[in-house]
């Protein structure tokens, strides 16, 4: 029985580096795109490329690129994320569209089921979100080599990594307040633990470029029975600021703050991230981050027709996705 394991599948970039062409031309060439000017005889090498290394197309991909529809899943995570997912969600739709895409959407369950069975019945031609997929859902997903493609990753590069993002501009803003000891607040409910472990890591690689001192962490119960003795504890270990996974989770800090007796930002400030619509009139009104879906959309949908094998356009810059909401709590 042989133990040599399975070489992995190969791209359209090994073809291009085999034909020493572009991987645009590989995409115009394997996907019979009309009208682009390409001599037979690099017709002829990228073929023979692509047949000695055994590459084959995503037959949805090539349908695509020539015209076709096909469907990408989108899946809208188990996250106290505001309204983002959804408002990015609705502008794919009609943007992907556009290009002969059906956008189905997905709600993120406990056991990914529902993602699994979407994969196997619809042969989508790519999974998209805002965060990666995890368990049998992501198994799925990576088994048929289907392209995801999320907030953060490599194939949204004209976003950057949003946690890094956001976490330089939390520290950013309280460091200019004086704020120099942290803490983060996770949300109590279990199932949103990996949005605040997302958010903390940028948190942490932002202080440690400033050199500030560990952030201490804890979480808050949803009911707010355990937010004053958590806010009581980060004041006696000397935290002055508080970042909170989500702005609901800072509305249960804010309330620990009034029960222990303490007043916000004098005794500690609060900053929430997603910029929900009920952030301005919390007691003090919160400062938070708020995300542009426009310009998310704008940089995704190149990127996805990108990973397709769709001609597209060059990156759209998507700096401006996340701006800074500054409010009475900081």
């Amino acid at each position: 029985m042989s133990t040599t394991k399975p070489t992995a599948r190969p791209t359209k970039a090994d073809v291009a580096r085999l034909a020493n062409v572009s991987t645009a031309t590989v995409s115009y060439v394997l996907n019979n795109v009309q009208g682009q000017r390409i001599s037979e005889q690099t017709q002829a090498a990228v073929r023979k490329a692509a047949a000695e290394l055994g590459y084959r197309p995503n037959l949805a991909a090539r349908n695509l690129a020539v015209g076709g529809s096909g469907v990408v899943l989108y899946i809208v995570p188990r996250t106290d994320l505001g309204e983002l997912p959804l408002e990015v969600g609705s502008r794919l739709t009609t943007a992907l569209g556009r290009h002969g895409i059906v956008l189905s959407m997905q709600l993120e369950t406990d056991d990914g089921q529902n993602i699994v069975d979407a994969v196997a019945n619809l042969n989508p031609v790519a999974v998209a979100g805002v965060f990666p997929l995890t368990g049998a859902a992501a198994a799925a997903v990576e088994a048929a080599n289907i392209p995801q493609i999320y907030l953060g990753s490599e194939k949204l590069r004209a976003l950057g990594s949003l946690h890094l993002t956001v976490g330089a501009m939390r520290v950013e803003h309280l460091m200019s307040r004086g704020h120099t000891r942290l803490a983060f607040a996770y949300s109590g409910t279990e199932v949103l633990r990996p949005l605040g472990d997302y958010w903390l890591s940028g948190l942490r690689v932002a202080a440690g470029e400033h050199g500030l001192p560990e952030i201490e962490v804890d979480s808050v119960a949803a009911d707010g029975s355990d937010a004053a003795a958590v806010v009581s504890e980060w004041v006696s270990a000397g935290v002055t600021a508080v970042c909170a996974q989500s702005d609901e989770t800072a509305f249960v800090v804010l309330h620990g703050i009034r029960e222990a007796g303490l007043r916000c930002p004098d005794d500690l400030a609060v900053m929430g991230v997603d910029a929900i619509p009920l952030g301005p009139v919390s007691s003090p009104p919160l400062t938070s981050v708020m995300f542009d879906a426009k310009t998310i959309v704008d940089a995704a949908v190149p990127a996805m027709m990108a990973e397709l094998g769709y001609p597209t356009d060059a990156d759209v810059d998507g700096s401006d996705h996340a701006r800074l909401i500054v409010r009475d709590s900081t």
